[in-house]
């Protein structure tokens, strides 16, 4: 049998510890590391709903990106079943599944998050932006197009429910992207040249001075930029361990919904 050990162990030889940030909460969150293994629920977060899925599935373990507990926006002072996160914890607990969470270092690693973003938006020959942090990737398109078809294109690549843009006056050629709350290497990608950056969770001052910059923004939301890491996830899980039966999460999708006048 596999152990939750195994898998964790497996995941860091894939996304290292060492390349997650300081502040960061990752590897076997939840749970007993010597618990035998049948069933994997990969998610992009561990929600109630992702939670209920995989005790109807009867899944052991979840693989998340997101961290349940313990990071940043999330730090655990109490485990109390009145609270939300105290609920959600003690549910997956009291029936036995544990959780796994790979976050800062698999948007880092090479195969990772931001790499899953470049290849499901068709960037030709994807590299490091080198912003400090080593988060994005950057390459261009086989064509150039205008923002707004590139926006449409972003749409359904990603599956968002819908995007958020500013342009530059330029057409979209060199890429960077950054899946997730990347805002910060703005400068990386005007640095390096690209006329366009594609992340999500950007401010509105941010998009005011796009123009003024000389770069093209899309906001393509937190979920739909880091959601094509789980499809890599699964693979890598399956080719690792052939005997587990690994699936994606069907409750977990984009919670954000756009409405525009005349809906």
């Amino acid at each position: 049998m596999i152990t939750v050990r195994e898998i964790e162990q497996a995941l860091f030889d894939l996304a290292p510890k060492e390349l997650a940030m300081s502040w960061d909460n990752v590897g076997q969150l939840l749970g007993d590391p010597e618990l035998n293994v049948e069933k994997v629920l990969v998610s992009l977060d561990i929600t109630e709903d992702v939670a209920d899925e995989a005790i109807a599935r009867g899944c052991q373990l979840i693989v998340a990106h997101h961290p349940v507990m313990n990071c940043k926006w999330l730090p655990v002072q109490s485990v109390r079943s009145d609270t939300p996160q105290g609920h959600l914890l003690l549910k997956l607990l009291r029936n036995g599944v544990s959780a796994i969470c790979m976050h800062t270092n698999l948007d880092i690693t090479e195969g990772g998050v931001n790499d899953a973003l470049a290849e499901a938006l068709e960037l030709v020959d994807p590299g490091p932006l080198g912003d400090p942090e080593g988060l994005c990737r950057m390459g261009t398109l086989r064509q150039p197009m205008a923002l707004p078809d590139f926006a449409r294109f972003v749409c359904r690549a990603l599956g968002a429910n819908g995007v958020r843009c500013a342009g530059a006056g330029k057409l979209v050629s060199k890429v960077a992207v950054g899946g997730g709350a990347c805002g910060d290497c703005e400068d990386a990608a005007i640095q390096a040249g690209c006329d366009t950056f594609v992340t999500a969770d950007l401010t509105y001052h941010t998009f005011l001075e796009a123009k003024g910059k000389g770069i093209n923004l899309i906001d393509a939301g937190h979920f739909p930029t880091e959601d094509p890491v789980c499809a890599k996830l699964i693979s890598y899980l399956t080719e690792q361990f052939p005997e587990l039966s690994v699936t994606k999460s069907a409750s977990h999708r984009e919670v954000i919904q756009y409405y525009v006048e005349g809906d």
